[in-house]
């Protein structure tokens, strides 16, 4: 494991995504377009199949993307999975609730735990931190948050080396991913349920 201190175009493929077995529970202004889709595929299959024109293109470089919440949004992150694609490894993190969530992502040099401060040792040469809005406590907002294994890794995955739930405090939940290299990254929004996102480009 190394303590991070510390862009591309790819195709839309199909692919299947990864979880852990026990990785699953009950079900400021956008710096770039809302991208929304819906797929009623099953769990563990978001967004390989249906494409199209819900997949916006990658961006030419690896600047943060930033989206905001639904007015009404406040629910929890319930699941993550992770998968890889033709030219691409995702991220998904599935949230129940009302509303729909917002985020912003971006690379960052010292991935850090929310609250505490403290480094977070993570695999890979790059890290993009992944904050979700929209979310409550719990108890507050009645919907099981994600208890599966707080490190996920898949043994496919290409760009995407791991993916570390620091959980919810204040109001935002935080997921780290990190990356084999900093490469471009987009994330978009899908429906049925509401799911963030997130495509890592391999870097070929």
């Amino acid at each position: 494991m190394l303590a991070l201190l510390g862009g591309l175009t790819a195709g839309c493929g199909g692919g299947g995504e990864w979880r852990a077995a026990s990785g699953s529970s009950p079900s400021p202004t956008s710096a770039s377009p809302s991208h929304a889709g819906t797929d009623n595929s099953t769990s563990g299959h978001d967004g390989a199949d249906d494409a199209g024109s819900a997949q916006p293109p990658f961006p030419a470089n690896t600047e943060p993307d930033i989206q905001q919440a639904s007015a009404d949004a406040f629910g929890n992150v319930t699941d993550v999975r992770i998968g890889h694609h033709d030219g691409f490894d995702r991220v998904v993190l599935q949230f129940g609730g009302r509303g729909t969530p917002g985020w912003d992502v971006r690379y960052v040099d010292r991935p850090a735990s929310q609250g505490s401060g403290a480094a977070i040792d993570l695999a890979g040469a790059a890290a993009l931190q992944a904050t979700v809005r929209g979310v409550g406590n719990p108890p507050d907002t009645g919907v099981a948050e994600y208890s599966g294994p707080r490190r996920i890794s898949a043994p496919d995955t290409d760009a995407v080396t791991e993916v570390v739930f620091d959980g919810t405090f204040e109001g935002t939940t935080v997921v780290f991913v990190g990356t084999a290299a900093k490469t471009p990254f987009r994330v978009y929004l899908l429906q049925s349920p509401p799911r963030i996102v997130l495509d890592v480009a391999h870097a070929s």
